[in-house]
């Protein structure tokens, strides 16, 4: 347990329910779920992740319906902030 709150704290990750804005393309999201997981790095080796998913939030559609998207953050990556913005 103590391994996911370090990668929780250390990559300041949002939390359920927390808008983000994609630096890419400008779309909005909410994050709507966020799990413990464990990522295999090689075929011995286990890290600690965390899985959001993400729902685009678009106007005039109704709250959970439309695009949705998962990805896992580690300790290990920087993805978290090169992709996304904290609203």
């Amino acid at each position: 347990m103590k391994e996911h709150e370090e990668v929780e704290e250390h990559k300041r990750l949002p939390r359920v329910g927390q808008t983000v804005k994609s630096k890419k393309f400008g779309t909005i999201w909410r994050v709507m779920e966020k799990r413990e997981v464990w990522k295999n790095i090689d075929e011995n080796h286990l890290i600690a992740g965390i899985h959001l998913t993400f729902w685009q939030i678009k106007e005039g559609e109704m709250p959970g319906v439309g695009k949705t998207m998962g990805f896992v953050y580690t300790d290990h990556d920087n993805t978290f902030d090169s992709n996304w913005e904290i609203m």
